[in-house]
């Protein structure tokens, strides 16, 4: 009677412990609490970015429409972007929930036209380079996504009234496997985001979500509270206050040395020659953090990342 009572004393006291066990209490929303946050979600998302555009599209409200996702690894995202395109990696809503928002050139520029009052029709060549007005253009865009993904989510839903929705663009890219807004094997889910205007002209762009992200987008996911305290190194760095704070680099086109009296006689007017290297080093105070290739970019100077040392020496 002994050993049963103090087997069943054992038992007693251990079933608090797992009771406040996170990991064993916690649990993930069931399939149909899902599709329904979800349908719910590509509702509301798209209501929101509709007013939005208004300002930004000639010729009043536009009609936004999500379709249904379509479940894909990284490299199937990046493959199905293509090399080249408008990229950009989105921060939406308080925490650090990133998307990645995709649109091909010619869409960009048939927009732009659109903005200025044309018909926005879609040519059949991919221009050479994307012109400054378009990027500007998509820039207007993807923060007016960013903060109607986090308008309609869980997060910003629960806000004080009149809070204005925090979204913004981290980083843009031609390449979208260069932002890494997802590893290459992490299960996402591609959106296919469509706008159409009065006229029936349409464009459409892509939406892309790693699976973990999209459960703290959804509206009453069970996963949206524990989500945004666990954040990856990579993440941590993007977060706030954190990512905000100016960094100053340097670019050094030319080292070179000069004798004291050689120094000592510069005047006005004297010629130094410089030899610029064809590795253009990018330092943060005495450590080099890029290096590229010197260029033009419309009218100013500017240097093309060609690569990174760090990841030379970790290789």
């Amino acid at each position: 009677m002994s050993m049963e009572l103090s087997s069943e004393k054992a038992f007693a006291d251990a079933r608090p412990l797992a009771r406040h066990c996170d990991e064993l209490a916690r649990r993930g929303p069931r399939p149909e609490e899902r599709a329904e946050a979800l349908s719910l979600w590509q509702r509301e998302f798209p209501r929101a970015l509709s007013r939005d555009l208004e300002s930004l599209l000639a010729g009043g409200r536009p009609t936004v429409t999500l379709a249904d996702a379509k479940a894909m690894k990284g490299e199937q995202v990046f493959a199905r972007i293509g090399p080249v395109a408008a990229n950009s990696l989105l921060r939406c809503g308080s925490d650090n929930r990133t998307v990645l928002f995709s649109m091909d050139w010619p869409t960009a520029v048939a927009l732009t036209d659109r903005s200025f009052g044309g018909e926005g029709a879609l040519g059949e060549e991919q221009p050479e380079q994307l012109p400054r007005s378009a990027a500007l253009l998509l820039d207007q865009i993807a923060t007016a996504i960013a903060k109607a993904i986090a308008r309609a989510s869980a997060g910003e839903a629960s806000g004080h009234d009149g809070d204005e929705p925090q979204g913004e663009v981290i980083v843009r890219s031609e390449s979208a496997s260069r932002l890494k807004p997802f590893a290459a094997d992490r299960d996402c889910q591609l959106f296919l985001l469509r706008i159409v205007a009065r006229n029936d002209a349409s464009w459409e762009a892509f939406i892309a979500v790693p699976d973990d992200t999209l459960g703290v987008l959804l509206a009453g996911s069970n996963s949206a509270p524990n989500q945004a305290a666990k954040l990856t190194p990579d993440q941590a760095a993007l977060a706030s206050p954190f990512s905000g704070i100016p960094i100053g680099l340097e670019a050094i086109l030319a080292e070179f040395e000069l004798s004291f009296t050689r120094l000592d006689d510069l005047a006005p007017g004297d010629h130094i020659p410089l030899t610029i290297a064809r590795d253009v080093p990018l330092r943060l105070g005495d450590e080099t953090v890029a290096l590229g290739s010197l260029g033009s970019l419309e009218d100013r100077m500017a240097i093309r990342v060609t690569r990174f040392p760090s990841q030379e020496v970790s290789s």
